[in-house]
């Protein structure tokens, strides 16, 4: 049985690499950055004895998508599929860069639709032999709204969404495959790096490692759920968002809106 780990260069990625190779998984490593791949696949040959190829991709191109999509309708052993390649950005939507923008759309959303297409194709063709899945790697951010993270709340509540409608779809075909949208929270990796963010100014409580998140996924994964929130605090948070009325949210984020321009006018100000 082969697992399809795409992101799988650091973080969370490689934290599902390693675990699914613990158990029995052969892998195939998707990520843009070869040499962490190479490096990553000699020590899960060597640790877990399963084979571990690499495959560098840009999903964010449609070359690259393309080519990984072939590979999955192909293959005679595709088991799992984990869409876990992103990024993130940090600031005003009409202040960064418009392709920047586009190409977080291209990645969270056109590979994740095509690469669940190419999956879900080949295991309609080869019938309910095996037990197969997705686990489509969303955010705790897909459950707001939030201020410089437009393109990034709103490409996660659409996977979520995405998840959601092809599980109720595949349980009325009687199809042996399960779907999971994975929520995580803050997470020790270098997603937050890449952003240059101080993790000082989030509470340590709030911090999750990878192998916890990938634990509460595979965890959850065999019991079928389809919405995975690790960690009881973001769960809390999740039921509380959930239980104010919208208008109420808004408001707020349009405050903390608000609140943000004027230190970082006063920053501007003081520098000057």
């Amino acid at each position: 049985m082969l697992a399809v780990v795409t992101g799988a260069s650091s973080g969370i990625g490689t934290a599902f690499a390693r675990k699914l190779a613990r158990k029995g998984y052969d892998l195939l490593l998707v990520a843009r950055r070869e040499d962490r791949l190479q490096s990553l696949a000699r020590e899960i040959r060597e640790s877990c004895h399963v084979k571990a190829e690499v495959f560098p991709a840009d999903l964010a191109s449609a070359a690259g998508r393309e080519k990984l999509a072939q590979v999955l309708e192909a293959s005679t052993d595709l088991s799992l599929l984990v869409n876990n390649a992103g990024f993130g950005t940090n600031g005003y939507f009409f202040e960064t860069d418009v392709n920047q923008q586009i190409e977080m759309h291209e990645l969270h959303v056109v590979a994740t639709v095509r690469l669940c297409h190419a999956a879900i194709q080949n295991w309609t063709r080869r019938g309910n032999s095996g037990r197969y899945g997705i686990i489509n790697v969303s955010s705790i951010a897909a459950f707001s709204s939030a201020p410089l993270n437009a393109s990034y709340c709103s490409t996660k509540r659409w996977m979520n969404g995405f998840t959601e409608a092809l599980a109720m779809e595949l349980r009325g075909t009687a199809k042996q495959i399960t779907m999971q949208a994975l929520c995580p929270g803050y997470t020790l990796s270098e997603f937050h790096d890449k952003l240059h963010m101080d993790r000082n100014r989030i509470p340590r409580s709030l911090w999750m490692t990878p192998d916890f998140v990938v634990d509460e996924s595979l965890a959850a994964f065999e019991n079928g759920t389809l919405f995975v929130i690790p960690g009881w605090r973001y769960k809390m948070l999740v039921g509380v968002m959930k239980s104010l009325p919208a208008s109420v949210l808004r408001a707020a984020t349009i405050r903390a809106v608000q609140r943000y321009r004027k230190k970082k006018a006063d920053a501007s100000e003081v520098r000057d």
